[in-house]
């Protein structure tokens, strides 16, 4: 089975206290809520402590256009993502030797908050001294499911070409859709929970020799995968895209729809490979926000340790849509937190609405 053997990230250089955020906030939508202050406690109850943006906050306090928001996005996801994949590539805590650029055979690349043609890897790949034969694979409008909807279709090229190895490059910019003009609630929400963030995975396949590249104790087998949707759900997350851009699409009933959801598709999920809910060490969960991670917790009975990697993740970095689950998964093969023979599952929940799940074992 393939494997995931290393994680590049790259945060933004702005890096901005919630506090900051929230002086921010009420200084954008109070002339529309006369009640501002008892709406800004979101900011508090996401337990979130720090944020990376790709601009100073100040620019965000300006009005910009379409056009002027989105070649930030393509500049900035260019050279962020031109480093995180240096990054991933090149990190001697997860890799005895370096992978060359030429040896990669794919890139799955995975974005929502910005639009190119061609796409964001290709300017990357004309930075960097890959192969003129290299694959590419955007995928676009996943949303916060989309890092591990990436390690998904990964996983499957890598069953396909056992000998392949294959980046998945995550670009999320969120900060760039705020909409000066959206006074609704769930832009006031999403401002309190989203920011910018890219990671870059690297999977190679079991007929690669990674055993040459590979570290003990760092690398995470994958198993299998599932993908659901519930249907006639497309008022749950998303976007609307009008003249400005992009307009958040984010319903209250999220946790919600996950506490009853949920559970019934990862436990027939986990019957195919005959284990069970219980058998699963780390929950390796996308922080959509603490309602989300409290719902996960409910619906699947887990416990505070298997949530607490997740937790470090949103309250330092926020929550970077599909980026995220990438954050916390790095996380666990950095610190080596993953004991060996022993299984987890990273999930993570999008527009759709939609679900991914992604069985590992370390290894």
């Amino acid at each position: 089975m393939p494997y995931i053997i290393s994680i590049g990230k790259k945060p933004p250089k702005h890096s901005v206290k919630q506090e900051h955020a929230v002086e921010f906030a009420k200084e954008m939508f109070s002339s529309t809520y006369s009640n501002i202050d008892r709406y800004l406690k979101a900011f508090e109850n996401a337990q979130i402590q720090t944020r990376h943006f790709v601009e100073d906050l100040s620019w965000y306090q300006e009005n910009h256009t379409f056009e002027e928001k989105n070649e930030a996005y393509i500049n900035h996801a260019v050279t962020l993502g031109v480093q995180a994949i240096k990054h991933c590539l090149t990190r001697e805590d997860l890799l005895k030797n370096e992978v060359p650029f030429e040896e990669i055979d794919a890139i799955f690349f995975i974005s929502s908050t910005g639009i190119s043609t061609p796409s964001i890897d290709v300017k990357i790949i004309n930075e960097l001294p890959f192969q003129e034969t290299i694959k590419r694979i955007p995928i676009w409008g996943l949303g916060c499911a989309g890092g591990a909807a990436g390690i998904s279709r990964a996983f499957e090229f890598c069953r396909a070409y056992p000998k392949a190895k294959v980046l998945i490059l995550s670009i999320e910019l969120c900060s760039l859709t705020f909409q000066h003009d959206d006074h609704s609630k769930s832009n006031l929400i999403g401002t309190s929970l989203f920011a910018d963030g890219v990671a870059c995975a690297l999977m190679v396949g079991d007929l690669t020799e990674y055993n040459y590249y590979v570290n003990d104790d760092t690398y995470v087998n994958i198993l299998g995968t599932q993908s659901n949707l519930l249907r006639n759900s497309e008022d749950v997350m998303g976007w609307n895209i009008r003249n400005n851009g992009f307009y958040v699409v984010f319903s209250r009933n999220i946790p919600s729809i996950i506490a009853s959801w949920l559970k019934p598709n990862v436990e027939s999920f986990l019957k195919r490979y005959g284990i069970q809910l219980n058998d699963i060490s780390y929950f390796i969960a996308h922080p959509g926000g603490k309602k989300v991670l409290d719902a996960y917790k409910e619906c699947l009975s887990l416990n505070e340790t298997q949530l607490e990697v997740s937790k470090r993740i949103l309250m330092k970095y926020g929550n970077m849509s599909s980026v995220t689950v990438l954050y916390v998964l790095e996380e666990y093969m950095k610190k080596k937190l993953g004991k060996r023979g022993q299984y987890g599952l990273l999930a993570a929940m999008g527009p759709g609405f939609s679900s991914e799940q992604v069985l590992v074992r370390w290894e």
